[in-house]
């Protein structure tokens, strides 16, 4: 890769050129900051965009450099990538010559971010709430938010901030606006009475939904998100009851699960888990049932050991488990669904057992059970074999099985495996060989230096590849039985996550798949080969592209173990994440099909995902 971006030196990159460079990583920097100082505007904005998603601080200098371009487009980047690397700056005096209001939006959020905090971050970004410009406060208020969420252990707003971002949010129009600054009054444990009216008013139901602390009206809210978080926060017996039958299957879920937790009448859960709508209903009200009538649960509990579906043999295991039934949990341990032996792992000799699956959530199970095993010396053999194995296997991805695994090798009193620690020094993923170097030093006593520090470059799309998905292209998500999802990708803001994602649609590798993690009012996670967190749909890990693209209602990211570690694995943001920008890339949003995504629940199959291209006459190519 770095003999190909050596021509790239001596002249100004094309945007096919400055992709290449961003996806080498470290070894394109060079190229970037070629491109950075050149002549080429859009050449200049992508250059710079890289260099932000590269999170290096040396990089200050050439970004601050470019804060006085005469370009809008460039100064935004670069306002926006010493924001993505989190670097204090003067921005002072650029915020009073800057007429640009999108930049100045840009200038009070990356202050927001920064390290370490200026002593007037807050009083300058207080003072942006009252700025000319309504897209500017906006920008002053995510500043605001970031500013105490990111330095929630070192910092709190004073009264004065508080009592400002109140009347800001009581008299802002603004959705984003008025979201943000509930989420920062909320964070301070703020419940102002006239707020919380203004705000359980709204007509846009993501700001009603950050108001429901004692609302009882709210749980008739119109809109299930809100009918969600009102029950969440004001749940009691009588209302969980009342909403069992809602119309939104995130409520009626959460309603059966309080029944449990706050141990309400067992005759009603036990009537669920007989007669429940579908069979999650029945899941969840065993699980409930568990924990208010445990004998009635026990008598009910073999049919769902049996049944089908392998989702409420997992449900299953965790009422047994709430039961002390070793015997169902005995069973479920052998199941020959991952999951399920997951669910029910309870033994050493399950975690031992679970060492030589295929299924990278259940070795990493098997894993973490085995810490401070009595029996570890015995099962010794099998962690380092089953080490071996995954790492033979050569698949990034599996990383977080392969460190569990690292770890109980480092746990034991056997230096004999210390070769294969030296071995691991070199292993292609730097946590792995890092956290051998860690294990090594402890052992020998001097310091030990893993030889990979940093990621491999994956293989990438070829470039003509994503050029035809620019300039519009969608992607159709049918979900079996439910209906169609059409998603514009976005190309242009990460081209190749969408190359990837696309690539992998257009082969069949998304088709028979589920949706496995549903977090209401949060996301939908689905795409996983093993159905978990931990088997991605890709072996190797996927850059991040994090940009400007916020994570809002209906956009898709991807899922990640850390900075650049993408596995394929999709999620929806079924609500304004914004806590999730700068962190994961957004790759894509949503057209039509938001009815389809609520109705979303575990173990929803994708049918197929078809990627559908701009006609030719409006794909955008550019040339150099």
């Amino acid at each position: 890769m770095w003999i190909l971006l050596l021509p790239l030196l001596a002249q100004v990159p094309s945007e096919r050129a400055v992709l290449e460079a961003e996806h080498a990583r470290a070894q394109g920097v060079p190229a970037l900051l070629s491109a950075a100082a050149g002549t080429n505007p859009r050449a200049q904005q992508l250059a710079v965009r890289a260099l932000g998603r590269l999170e290096q601080p040396a990089q200050q200098g050439t970004l601050a450099a470019l804060l006085s371009s005469r370009i809008p487009a460039v100064r935004l980047e670069a306002v926006h990538a010493l924001g993505q690397i989190r670097v204090a700056h003067d921005f002072t005096s650029m915020l009073l010559r800057e007429r640009d209001a999108e930049i100045r939006s840009a200038i009070y959020e990356a202050r927001g971010r920064a390290l370490p905090v200026d002593a007037n971050t807050e009083a300058s970004l207080v003072v942006g709430l009252a700025d000319d410009a309504v897209f500017a406060r906006v920008g002053a208020m995510r500043g605001l938010e970031s500013l105490f969420r990111l330095n929630a252990r070192a910092m709190r707003p004073t009264s004065a901030t508080i009592s400002t971002v109140r009347r800001a949010t009581q008299t802002s129009t603004s959705e984003e606006f008025r979201q943000l600054g509930m989420l920062l009054l909320n964070a301070a444990g703020d419940r102002d009475p006239e707020t919380l009216r203004l705000i359980a008013t709204d007509p846009r139901a993501s700001v009603r939904r950050l108001g429901q602390f004692d609302s009882t009206a709210a749980i008739r809210d119109v809109s299930p998100i809100v009918r969600y978080q009102a029950l969440r926060a004001t749940g009691t017996c009588a209302r969980a009851t009342a909403m069992i039958r809602d119309t939104s299957a995130h409520v009626a879920l959460l309603a059966i699960d309080m029944l449990g937790t706050k141990k309400c009448d067992a005759n009603v859960v036990a009537g669920l888990v007989r007669n429940g709508r579908d069979w999650r209903e029945r899941a969840h009200a065993l699980v409930s049932l568990a924990l208010v009538a445990p004998a009635q649960a026990q008598q009910l509990l073999s049919t769902f050991v049996t049944d089908t579906v392998w989702q409420v043999r997992t449900y299953a295991a965790a009422a047994a488990r709430t039961l002390k039934d070793s015997a169902t949990l005995a069973t479920l341990a052998r199941d020959p669904h991952p999951n399920v032996a997951i669910a029910a792992m309870h033994t050493g000799d399950d975690a031992v057992r679970a060492l030589a699956s295929e299924h990278a959530g259940l070795v990493l199970a098997g894993a973490e059970k085995l810490k401070g095993a009595a029996n570890f010396t015995a099962a010794l053999p099998r962690v380092i074999s089953a080490f071996n194995r995954l790492t033979r296997d050569g698949s990034m991805t599996l990383r977080d099985p392969r460190v569990a695994l690292l770890e109980r090798i480092g746990e034991a009193s056997d230096t004999a495996t210390n070769a294969l620690l030296v071995t691991t020094l070199a292993d292609r993923d730097p946590a792995v060989a890092g956290l051998a170097a860690k294990i090594l030093s402890a052992r020998t006593g001097t310091v030990v230096s893993a030889e990979t520090t940093t990621l491999p470059v994956p293989p990438r799309p070829t470039s003509a590849y994503i050029e035809t998905l620019m300039g519009g292209a969608r992607a159709r998500i049918t979900m079996k039985g439910l209906g169609t999802i059409t998603v514009r990708l976005l190309t242009e803001d990460a081209p190749v996550t969408v190359a990837v994602f696309a690539q992998l649609a257009e082969s069949g590798q998304y088709s028979g798949l589920t949706f496995h993690r549903i977090v209401s009012n949060f996301v939908l996670q689905g795409g996983s080969p093993g159905a978990d967190e931990y088997d991605g749909r890709t072996r190797e890990f996927m850059r991040d592209e994090v940009g400007r693209a916020r994570h809002e209602r209906g956009t898709i990211g991807i899922s990640t173990r850390g900075r650049d570690t993408g596995d394929g694995q999709i999620f929806f943001n079924l609500v304004d994440n914004f806590r999730l920008d700068h962190d994961y890339t957004v790759m894509a949003r949503m057209l039509d099909g938001f009815e389809v995504m609520d109705r979303v629940q575990e173990g929803d199959v994708i049918e197929r995902i078809e990627i559908l291209r701009a006609p030719p006459s409006r794909t955008r190519t550019r040339r150099q």
